[in-house]
């Protein structure tokens, strides 16, 4: 029977400290890769806790990949030892990309978008204008000198500590203050990066992924390569291969398929990155808040022992996309050079909204509004998928969501194109975009550009109009 140390919980809950010790153990080799855990009834009687503490243990080590069940024989250890490295002299022609134009849908004049899945914005009556207003008036009323001094390159300091504090608090994540850098968007960020890393660096994206970030790279003259992705995330093999030196992704939440990335394809990842000093792993945690059931999953970033990993994340998922303030946490090497080459800068974010960024997180409405914000989303989702559920052409479609983050997938089964779907669609006012979208074309399998899957974004809609979506679907269906 595994055993654990109560003495040194600490300020952890039960079931929080429960699967912390057991990943402990499986880290550390005590147990082995397909070791039978106890039953969850055996497991609450032998610790003396409630039989849900354990479910919430076992579901967070799951959803984490630690371990997996196996229906009516019960929990057992995955295997997360390491595969051996591909050798590093393995050669590969250079693929040049081209972009090809996908051809857009447009929409008749006569038309007008009625319900957009396209759209990031925050909804108007979620946005707390007047406590935002009152903690302005807070900064403006201080008359701090502050305010109008050229501001750091790495931005303010009072902003960097409160998100240092933040981090430490929410995520566990313990970074210096000098260690982040604060930018107008996650844009500004990764111009930075490609500025800031050796004019040779090779860069590797997701495929699919985010198509932004590729574009950024490109435009500032690096080589950038899209890496395919299996059900467990972007595919190492593929990567060595690729002679990329830092890579790009998005391991909470990957956009847009929704997939976590288990902790065995994270070790392996952090192993590839260890292999070469130039190697680095952007990691994009965009929209990690929004995990609706169990703590927040552990950042790639708390893995890293090797000051391999650089963390983006952005306040626009949690307040809005119009804020356009993001931060970046360096490795101490790459943060000292960004001092010597990129120090001259001044940072791209006003003073005034730093300052009350800051404000709003020190006192404690951050943490609340991120509260606020989950349990509207959490209402909206379900009540999205409630009524797909329920609706006439249930039999014809598929949900394919995990449980986190502002999208899901949905799967329709029709004798219509993807095309055709979504061209419909749109002539009735539904903006959508299809996950084929996401795929760079050049390196796109065919049976992947036929797929019928839509990639639902529900954060910019509102409750009352998921009928109106559900019935032009139907009548489209």
């Amino acid at each position: 029977m595994i055993t654990i140390d109560f003495e040194k919980k600490g300020k952890f809950g039960l079931s929080e400290f429960i699967y912390i010790s057991i990943k402990e153990q499986i880290l550390n080799g005590k147990l082995n890769a397909n070791y039978k855990l106890p039953s969850k009834r055996t497991f609450a009687e032998h610790l003396g806790v409630s039989i849900i503490t354990i479910q919430n243990a076992y579901n967070q080590l799951i959803c984490e990949g630690y371990i997996y069940s196996l229906e009516k024989k019960g929990y057992f250890v995955t295997d997360i030892s390491l595969e051996p490295s591909i050798k590093q002299n393995h050669k590969k022609d250079v693929i040049n990309h081209v972009e090809t134009k996908k051809q857009n849908v447009e929409l008749n004049k006569k038309d007008e978008i009625i319900i957009d899945f396209t759209n990031n914005s925050t909804s108007v009556q979620k946005f707390p204008f007047n406590l935002w207003a009152h903690i302005l008036r807070q900064v403006l009323n201080s008359s701090d000198e502050k305010l109008l001094q050229r501001i750091d390159a790495k931005g303010i300091f009072e902003l960097r500590k409160a998100i240092s504090s933040y981090l430490l608090e929410f995520r566990n994540m313990d970074v210096s203050p000098e260690q982040i850098i604060i930018a107008s968007g996650t844009e500004t960020l990764y111009t930075i990066l490609s500025q800031l890393l050796d004019e040779q660096t090779i860069f590797a994206v997701e495929n699919p992924g985010y198509h932004k970030v590729e574009k950024i790279f490109r435009i500032n003259h690096k080589n950038c390569y899209p890496i395919q992705i299996d059900e467990q995330g972007i595919i190492i093999q593929e990567l060595e291969k690729s002679k990329a030196e830092v890579v790009h992704v998005c391991p909470t939440h990957h956009f847009p398929t929704g997939i976590i990335m288990p902790v065995k394809r994270r070790l392996e990842l952090l192993t590839w990155a260890e292999n070469s000093k130039n190697h680095y792993i952007i990691e994009d945690d965009y929209d990690s808040e929004f995990r609706f059931n169990g703590k927040p999953l552990q950042t790639l970033f708390s893995y890293d022992k090797n000051n391999k990993v650089i963390y983006i994340n952005t306040f626009s998922k949690t307040l809005t996309p119009s804020l356009r303030i993001s931060y970046m946490i360096l490795p101490q090497q790459l943060l000292d050079s960004f001092n010597k080459k990129l120090g001259f800068y001044s940072c791209t974010v006003s003073a005034f909204e730093q300052f009350a960024l800051a404000n709003f997180i020190n006192q404690g409405f951050f943490g609340k509004h991120i509260i606020r914000m989950k349990n509207y989303y959490r209402s909206l989702r379900n009540a999205l998928i409630q009524s797909l559920q329920n609706s006439k052409i249930a039999p014809k479609i598929q949900i394919k969501e995990e449980d986190s983050g502002l999208h899901f997938l949905l799967q329709i089964d029709s004798i219509k194109t993807k095309d055709e779907l979504q061209k419909d669609l749109l002539s009735k006012g539904i903006k959508i975009s299809l996950l084929s979208d996401f795929y760079y074309p050049d390196l796109t399998k065919s049976d992947i550009q036929q797929e019928k899957i839509f990639l639902i974004n529900y954060s910019g809609i509102k409750k009352e109009q998921i009928p109106i979506f559900i019935k032009k679907l139907e009548s489209v269906l």
